[in-house]
């Protein structure tokens, strides 16, 4: 057990709901563990943008045929049909598989299934035809063009998804990759089960994992066995693991609750294999992988559309804030120029998501031959270091500002949990020292301002219990997490919840 486990420890939260079924396969040997820069794809937002896509072009050649044919039509119902056609035409589309993620890879199936679909689209448009007098009035060659354009763009589409499935491909971004904990019979029956069934081929292994590895054959089932669960914590960290499933008796409680304890400061989905005695739990939340049911233990935060949706948030509220405040930004820069020599910013290395080190900038504050860029000595009340100006920097937050251009570079969010020099301490302990579970505040991406900032959590750290609120706090926002919870920290911070006694 290593130092941060002795110490003490902040309340982790473990939420167990969100994910319905993950999508899944499997390939028959480990997989090479690829680097983070390359983000899994995840297939719900593919399915969607697709589906969007396909009505998008539907709607839009359907308008684009009726003022071909402006001259000739009641223009009230023929919008009346495009809008029919495009509910149906998304309807049969989905019922005949054209938005099935796993036939986007094949370019026959693909535009097979779309044909299929805007073919049942059009049978159902003339049945209605048929049955609805006012419809049976609609021009018949806008509509013929209509479905002609909707082919041509709704096939070029596939076409053009079809190499982008080939890159992702290449690039290793498609499958969901898998890591297993265990090298027990548990485990041996899930890779026996997982190996080369065509429910998981889209699945990748990329490795196992136990804490008797030195004890074991190198591998298990066909799958290397690459080290213990510290290994696997490790590796989650520097290359792109999406799910971790725990194929470990649910009956050593010891071994399964520290494992839990250590996947929980990552950023990843943490499922448990049911044994005989978990087979027998009462209602609990599952997901489906390869065919196969676990027991969900830890959700990933943020993730599929609720990521798309938090960066979205980050880039527009950025932006707009950087235009607005552009003038005071070179105010700003100017005065510090005055106040005394140095550069204008100061960087410093801290820690972002999944514990990846990142360069935070700030205005410099300190004068430039005092600058401490590892904050191994934190800054106090009346510090020497300080400029004039920069004590007033300080006391505002308006130091902070050169963080948007983190954000609108992807380092950082508006609204996380602060991130944290290397060498930051609490007293005298190393902040990862602290708090047993300050790791998992590095599952999202740290943030300009957070709950614990507009809650007084900031300034100095001399005591334990000061970092261990703060961490409380981040983690209370990791799993409660919305876009109206991001704008009430927003609107707090605005109006001073990141000002006052503590800061300076």
């Amino acid at each position: 057990m290593n130092s941060r486990d002795k110490s003490q420890s902040a309340t982790l939260p473990m939420a167990q709901s969100l994910p319905g079924d993950a999508v899944a396969g499997t390939a028959n040997a480990s997989a090479p563990l690829l680097g983070a820069g390359g983000r899994t794809i995840s297939e719900a937002i593919v399915t969607r943008l697709v589906a969007t896509f396909d009505g998008a072009c539907i709607l839009g050649t359907g308008f684009a045929a009726m003022h071909w044919r402006s001259a000739s039509i009641d223009w009230h119902l023929e919008a009346l049909v495009v809008l029919l056609g495009t509910v149906l035409g998304l309807n049969f589309l989905h019922l005949s598989g054209a938005h099935r993620f796993a036939q986007f890879s094949h370019l026959d199936s693909s535009l097979g299934r779309m044909l299929f679909g805007w073919l049942g689209t059009l049978a159902a448009l003339f049945l209605a035809a048929l049955l609805i007098e006012p419809i049976s009035a609609a021009d018949g060659s806008w509509i013929a063009a209509w479905f002609a354009g909707s082919v041509i763009l709704l096939g070029a589409g596939r076409v053009a998804l079809r190499r982008l499935m080939q890159r992702w491909a290449d690039e290793g971004r498609l499958g969901e990759r898998i890591a297993v904990v265990g090298a027990g019979p548990i485990a041996q029956h899930l890779l026996r089960n997982l190996n080369g069934t065509p429910a998981t081929s889209n699945l990748r292994v990329v490795g196992v994992y136990d804490d008797e590895a030195e004890t074991l054959p190198r591998r298990c089932m066909g799958h290397d066995i690459l080290g213990r669960v510290d290994d696997l914590v490790s590796d989650v960290r520097r290359y792109g693991i999406d799910t971790v499933i725990v194929a470990l008796p649910l009956g050593a409680d010891h071994q399964l609750v520290e494992t839990l304890n250590k996947l929980a400061l990552t950023p990843v989905d943490v499922r448990l294999c049911p044994d005989a005695f978990g087979l027998q739990l009462g209602t609990v939340s599952v997901s489906h992988i390869g065919g196969h049911t676990f027991l969900n233990a830890i959700d990933r935060p943020l993730r599929d559309w609720r990521w798309i949706a938090k960066s979205i948030e980050d880039r527009l509220v950025a932006a707009g804030i950087v235009a607005l405040i552009s003038p005071l930004l070179l105010a700003i820069a100017v005065l510090i120029k005055l106040d005394s020599p140095g550069p204008v910013f100061f960087r410093q290395k801290r820690y972002g998501f999944n514990n990846q080190l990142i360069e935070v900038w700030k205005f410099r504050t300190m004068y430039h031959e005092q600058s401490d860029a590892n904050a191994e000595q934190l800054t106090r009340r009346d510090d020497p270091r300080i400029t004039r100006f920069g004590a007033f920097l300080r006391r505002t937050s308006l130091d902070e500002l050169p963080q948007f251009l983190n954000v609108l570079r992807g380092d950082m969010s508006v609204v996380g949990p602060r991130p944290h020099a290397t060498a930051a301490k609490a007293g005298t302990l190393l902040y990862q020292e602290a708090v047993k579970y300050y790791d998992a505040r590095h599952r999202v991406k740290p943030g300009i301002t957070g709950w614990a900032q507009v809650n007084g959590w900031r300034g100095e750290t001399d005591t334990v219990e000061q970092i261990r609120k703060r961490v409380e706090h981040d983690l209370y926002y990791i799993e409660h997490w919305s876009i109206g919870f991001d704008l009430k920290i927003i609107f707090r911070t605005a109006f001073g919840g990141f000002t006052g006694r503590n800061a300076f």
